[in-house]
């Protein structure tokens, strides 16, 4: 079977093989499932679609700034700045606090994911990470190419980075695949260096692709978001919010989701499936297959109600192989104590079923996510180039 998705607007696939049987997964000896690759029509972000967005109460949402080329990461400076990345255009554009001007401040192929700290970006392509100084007008100054060596990417493509309280630098390199045994060992882990580039090191394994983390400010703990395998069905695997600890690994390839064996793979140097998942780290939370999850942030309490106080919002890119299609939303991660404990829609309705075609349409792939300094979110939509600004109160 050709997987390719260029010329599909919707089509379902058998899929079997030959193995034994798994918790929550098809045993490839004798069933088989079926496989939607179901892509929903691109429409643009009119009045009339965005009145359907459904938001929590008290909650609002309205465009703030247009005509960016396929926006990405955001991220905002002490000043207000707002930066968003573009791996399709290979720059990082720089948004006046009121979006009202633009100014392209990097260009650089395949640039993506953006960090500030200390007065300094740093910013990551598919090998390379560099750091240049932020100057008083919001252009940066004179970069430095901190990383070189980072390893090829193959379907993921997309690394980000994020600076620890260790004062640290975390640079999420997702796997070359949907599954498969990595050839070289630093595929489908978190790495950690110091900020200068030097000290590599493992800090976590078995992440097939988390492009979205960040550091819980009231405890330090490192929250990623890992994205699911495809062709395993509509409704698995589920993806994944995990709490990343140094050391641990988080099952990729062969234990997925909340324990689902992968039985299309065999662990290497005779390694049992029931011995590989002794080793693997459970997801605290699940979401939806195939919805994509993409940046995520912690809130702080200014401008929001009390209770969001130290909660996560993380944007879902949306799915291409799902039916119904998933994603195309941002969700809320409620904590407790310090710990995840729910997670539900905080925007919602991007996604519409029509009639003809696919049967589905979206006005918008979220991507982007940041808080501004009074508390509102900006959230970036990649399929028309858009930011939104979400608040909340009058």
């Amino acid at each position: 079977m050709k997987r390719t998705l260029a010329s599909i607007a919707s089509a379902a696939v058998l899929i079997s093989s030959a193995m034994v049987h798994a918790q929550a997964m098809p045993n490839p000896s004798r069933e088989t499932h079926q496989v939607n690759v179901v892509l929903p029509a691109p429409l643009k972000a009119t009045p009339e679609n965005l009145a359907k967005l459904k938001l929590p109460a008290g909650f609002h949402i309205a465009k703030f700034a247009e005509g960016l080329e396929s926006p990405r990461v955001i991220v905002i400076s002490r000043a207000g700045n707002i930066y968003v990345s573009s791996r399709d255009a290979g720059t990082i554009t720089m948004l006046s606090p009121d979006g009202a001007t633009k100014k392209q401040v990097v260009a650089l192929e395949d640039v993506h994911g953006m960090v500030i700290h200390d007065g300094t970006m740093y910013y990551v392509t598919i090998k390379e990470v560099y750091s240049a100084p932020i100057q008083a007008d919001g252009t940066l100054g004179t970069s430095k190419l901190l990383i070189k060596d980072l390893p090829d990417a193959g379907q993921h493509v997309d690394r980000t980075l994020a600076v620890g309280p260790d004062n640290k630098l975390y640079v999420s390199v997702g796997s070359t695949c949907n599954t498969c045994e990595e050839h070289n060992k630093a595929n489908a882990t978190m790495q950690r260096f110091n900020l200068d580039g030097s000290g590599k090191e493992t800090f976590a394994t078995g992440l097939r692709n988390t492009i979205g983390f960040a550091f819980q400010p009231a405890t330090g703990a490192l929250y990623g978001w890992d994205d699911g395998v495809d062709w395993q069905g509509d409704k698995a695997q589920r993806e994944e919010l995990n709490k990343l600890e140094m050391g641990k690994d988080y099952g990729w390839p062969y234990i997925l989701g909340d324990g689902e064996r992968n039985l299309y793979l065999t662990p290497p140097h005779g390694v049992t499936l029931d011995q590989w998942d002794a080793k693997s780290t459970r997801p605290v939370l699940t979401w939806a297959a195939h919805a994509s999850g993409m940046q995520l942030i912690f809130l702080s309490g200014t401008g929001l109600p009390a209770d969001y106080n130290g909660d996560a919002l993380a944007t879902m890119h949306g799915s291409w192989g799902a039916n119904p299609p998933s994603g195309y939303e941002v969700v809320r991660i409620h904590f407790e104590g310090g710990s995840a404990k729910t997670m539900t829609p905080f925007v919602e309705g991007f996604l519409m079923p029509v009639k003809g075609g696919s049967g589905w349409a979206r006005f918008a792939r979220p991507f982007g996510l940041a808080q501004m300094q009074d508390g509102s979110i900006l959230l970036g939509d990649e399929q028309n180039g858009i930011l939104y600004r979400v608040t909340h109160g009058k």
